[in-house]
């Protein structure tokens, strides 16, 4: 493993781990008031509030556990059990989600999470049957594309302190945001993917024939 593989790596971790620990933190101390941008929720939206946000920082937690090749190799009934609630997370994250986004405060922003949610659910439930059809390859694209939707609640609050402290508009932009958290993610692993199919035709094509 190349030196800026180890600190991609290491990133992933501390922001998933980091934001995981930093959210429950304002949900116990803070209140579900202290995440900026869904103030307008509360008090009607509070039970489903919490839900989500408890919801989407358990299934960030979980994801990185996903993608331990040690724990996949040695530990395949601890990571099946996490892998099955990593599920159970993203769909409860999935729906609350997909509640409060109809109750954003415009059309824009409506469509942006609202979107978010049911591809969320579908992505992994797509992963969960590939899994239990031992479709591994199938499976294991289909969870990346899962854990990218699950990292947009790191890119959103990467990119909500970026707008506060920049003095722009928080208005203007939540709508904005609400699509940059997570379409981006899913373009990233598409192109990842292009690559990765070319890398293994280039090798197939250099090895003998009949041999695959």
């Amino acid at each position: 493993m190349t030196i800026l593989q180890s600190t991609g790596r290491g990133a992933f971790w501390f922001l998933c781990l980091g934001l995981s620990a930093f959210s429950l933190g304002l949900l116990t101390w803070g209140g579900p008031e202290a995440f900026q941008g869904m103030v307008h929720l509360l008090p009607d939206r509070r039970i489903i509030l919490v839900c989500h946000i408890v919801a989407s920082v358990s299934a960030l937690a979980l994801m990185p556990f996903q993608f331990w090749k040690r724990l996949r190799t040695r530990r395949r009934v601890l990571h099946r059990w996490m892998g099955r609630g990593y599920a159970v997370a993203v769909l409860f994250g999935g729906i609350s989600g997909f509640l409060l986004a109809l109750n954003a405060v415009d059309p824009v922003s409506v469509w942006g999470f609202g979107l978010l949610a049911p591809v969320w659910i579908g992505t992994t439930a797509l992963g969960v049957a590939a899994a239990r059809s031992r479709d591994f390859d199938r499976h294991r694209r289909w969870m990346i594309r899962s854990a990218a939707l699950t990292f947009a609640a790191v890119t959103l609050r990467l990119q909500i302190p970026l707008v506060l402290l920049t003095g722009q508009d928080f208005d203007v932009w939540y709508p904005v945001i609400a699509w940059t958290a997570w379409v981006p993610n899913l373009v990233v692993v598409s192109l990842w993917f292009r690559v990765e199919d070319r890398r293994r035709h280039a090798t197939r094509s250099l090895l003998p024939r009949g041999v695959a």
